[in-house]
C-alpha cells in the first residue's frame, strides 16, 4: 500500500518580488508526500492564480485522484488524469522522487542526464524605481551574479534598463515584461534592449496577442513563458518566438517537461529553466532539464526568508550541485 498526504505550506520571503501584476510576500505552495515500502518522496508546487489556479484548487484537484495514487498509480497513467498544471506537477514530481529514492539514485540518474557540477543561474531583479533597480543590479553583480533577469512592467523602461546597465555592465541581461507590454512602440522597446546588449525578451506581450508577433522583425530573441505551457504550444509559436521557457507548474510535472524540451529542440526552439516562488523541493524535481537550457532561471528559492531542508546550495547567480 502507498499512503498519501497532501497539504499546503507558506514560505516567508525576506524581500518583496515585484513584477507587473503586484508584489508578493511569501510563497504558497502545495506538497504531495508519498510513502511506499518506507520510502518517503515529495512533489511540490506553486499554484498560480494567472492560470486560475488557488491552494484550494489545487489540494482539491489533487483529491481527486489519491485512490488511484494509494493503489499505485504510474506517471504515464497520471498524465491522462489530471490536466497540465500546478497540481499534476506536485503527483507527478513525488512519483519521480519515489522512483530514484526506491531505487537508491538520483533524480537526474532516474531521468537518464548527468549534471555538471555548477550552473549558472539568473537572479531577479524586480521591479522598483530606476536608482532601487541599478542598486540591486550592482550589489548582485558584485557579488559574482553573471546572469540578471529584469523585471519590467509598462513604465519607465529606458529609465530602468539604461541605469541598469551602467550598473552591471559585465552582467548578462534577459528582461522578462511579464505581458504587461503592448505591440505599440514594441519594435522601438527591442531596439533599445537590443542596444543595451539585452540577451532575450521574454513574453513581452499578453499570451492572446501573439499573433502581432507573427512575422515581426526584433534584433534579439523573444521567448514565450505564458504562451507556452505543454507540446501543444509549440504549433502556434513558430515564427513568433524564438525561445520557450519551461515550467514545471506550466507542464504539470516532469514527464511533460521533458517532452517538451525533446519536441522543442527538435523544432528549432532554444530552451530557459524556469520556476515560480517556490523552495529547493521544487527546484531539485526541475534539475534533470538543466543541462539542456540556454538559460535557466532557479533562483525561487533564494526569495525565502528559509528554505525546507534540506536545502539546495545557492551563491549569488549560482546553483552548486
Amino acid at each position: 500500500m502507498r499512503t498519501v498526504k497532501v497539504y499546503e505550506e507558506t514560505w516567508p520571503l525576506h524581500t518583496p518580488f515585484v513584477i507587473s501584476r503586484g508584489a508578493r510576500n511569501e510563497a504558497r505552495v502545495v506538497v504531495v508526500e508519498l510513502e511506499e515500502d518506507g520510502v518517503k518522496a515529495a512533489g511540490e508546487c506553486t499554484p498560480y492564480p494567472r492560470y486560475g489556479e488557488s491552494e484550494a484548487s489545487v489540494v482539491a484537484q489533487i483529491m481527486t485522484i489519491v485512490p488511484q495514487l494509494e493503489n499505485h498509480l504510474t506517471r504515464e497513467a497520471l498524465q491522462t488524469l489530471l490536466p497540465p498544471g500546478a497540481a499534476r506537477n506536485a503527483v507527478d514530481c513525488a512519483l519521480w522522487d519515489l522512483q530514484a529514492r526506491k531505487a537508491a539514485i538520483t533524480l537526474a540518474q532516474s531521468a537518464g542526464v548527468s549534471l555538471p557540477e555548477t550552473i549558472v543561474t539568473a537572479q531577479t531583479v524586480v521591479i522598483g524605481t530606476p536608482e532601487q533597480m541599478a542598486a540591486s543590479a550592482a550589489a548582485l553583480s558584485e557579488k559574482g551574479a553573471q546572469l540578471l533577469k529584469i523585471k519590467l512592467d509598462d513604465h519607465l523602461i529606458s529609465e530602468r534598463l539604461v541605469a541598469i546597465r551602467a550598473a552591471a555592465p559585465e552582467a548578462t541581461l534577459i528582461v522578462d515584461a511579464n505581458e504587461a507590454w503592448h505591440s505599440e512602440g514594441l519594435a522601438a522597446r527591442c531596439q533599445l534592449l537590443a542596444d543595451l546588449g539585452v540577451a532575450m525578451l521574454e513574453q513581452p506581450l499578453p499570451a492572446g496577442e501573439d499573433d502581432a508577433l507573427a512575422n515581426f522583425i526584433h534584433p534579439l530573441p523573444i521567448c514565450a513563458d505564458e504562451s507556452c505551457h505543454t507540446r501543444e504550444s509549440l504549433a502556434h509559436l513558430h515564427g513568433r518566438y524564438e525561445m520557450v521557457n519551461i515550467k514545471l507548474d506550466k507542464t504539470g510535472g516532469l514527464t511533460e517537461a521533458l517532452a517538451l524540451a525533446h519536441e522543442a529542440s527538435q523544432q528549432g526552439f532554444t530552451l530557459m529553466l524556469g520556476c515560480m516562488i517556490c523552495t529547493s523541493r521544487a527546484i531539485a524535481a526541475a534539475l534533470p532539464l538543466a543541462s539542456q537550457v540556454r538559460f535557466a532561471d532557479l533562483d525561487g528559492p533564494t526569495w525565502l526568508a528559509v528554505d525546507v531542508e534540506p536545502a539546495l546550495h545557492f551563491s549569488t547567480g549560482k546553483l552548486h550541485l
